[in-house]
């Protein structure tokens, strides 16, 4: 049975997670204990503990207001907090944030961006033709003015510049936000095999509970103080987001019908 808790860690729910072979439970990639977090008066997030093993898929869902982009903040050690956030000496962070502070109508090209970043980390010419190919980031796309790619090239390019010097674990706040469905799509899809395919850890922040209860093995709620965590089979139930949310909440799961998925393959290599 899952509870709520207030003062002490989110429960984490025994069973329906993805396995994680070779992982030591004891040495988690990321321990948060007692994190407390405000602004001004307000305080936002109290009491907040919770772990993260090395290959999960952890969503952070809850209302508005609730504190998800302020905990991804504290956890790239961006704003001020009280309480221990400890990553694992190993871990290497990438981050793709929901709203870029870049202007769009500089004269730059996404390839002179990227280009930027691999200098500045001093990566060898190689490093940015091997994500390029691993993420069939397209000559015409790598050319193109930022100002001139679209919401999806734009996030896609955005992912590429938070891979560049091989992080272990990506952080990403609603990757998705104003993107047309088959977008997503591709987005989610996307982020699916770079866990798959790297074995990377991965934190978003998710509106959509059918892509949650799709992609990730672990779900952290967040709701006016309360705190809970576990598999999605076993959190995202009628009850626990009606309590969650304090509404009900808008939730179902995604059935793929042959010719859209005919529709998203043939879109896919446009990538």
């Amino acid at each position: 049975m899952l509870t709520f808790c207030a003062g002490g860690p989110a429960e984490r729910i025994p069973g329906g997670a993805v396995p994680r072979a070779n992982v030591a439970m004891t040495n988690p990639l990321l321990s948060v204990a007692t994190l407390n977090l405000s602004f001004g008066n307000r305080e936002v997030i109290h009491d907040l503990s919770f772990d993260v093993q090395e290959g999960d898929c952890v969503a952070i869902i809850g209302p508005n207001g609730a504190g998800k982009t302020v905990l991804l903040s504290a956890l790239l050690n961006l704003i001020p907090y009280k309480g221990e956030i400890r990553w694992r000496r190993d871990a290497r962070l990438g981050y793709v944030p929901q709203k870029t502070a870049a202007d769009r109508q500089l004269p730059l090209s996404a390839k002179d961006l990227l280009t930027a970043k691999a200098r500045f980390l001093k990566l060898p010419s190689t490093e940015l033709q091997l994500l390029s190919a691993e993420l069939g980031l397209a000559n015409e796309l790598l050319s193109t003015s930022i100002g001139a790619l679209s919401g999806g090239q734009f996030q896609k390019m955005l992912i590429a510049f938070a891979l560049l010097g091989r992080p272990n674990v990506l952080l990403f706040d609603e990757p998705t936000a104003s993107l047309d469905e088959l977008t997503e799509e591709h987005i989610y899809e996307l982020l699916h095999w770079l866990q798959k395919q790297r074995g990377m850890t991965i934190l978003l922040v998710s509106h959509d509970l059918s892509i949650v209860y799709r992609n990730a093995n672990m779900v952290l709620c967040l709701s006016k103080g309360k705190t809970c965590m576990g598999p999605p089979k076993e959190l995202l139930t009628p009850a626990m987001l009606q309590e969650l949310y304090a509404s009900p909440a808008q939730y179902y799961q995604h059935v793929h019908e042959p010719e859209r998925d005919s529709r998203i393959a043939q879109e896919r290599k446009k990538w």
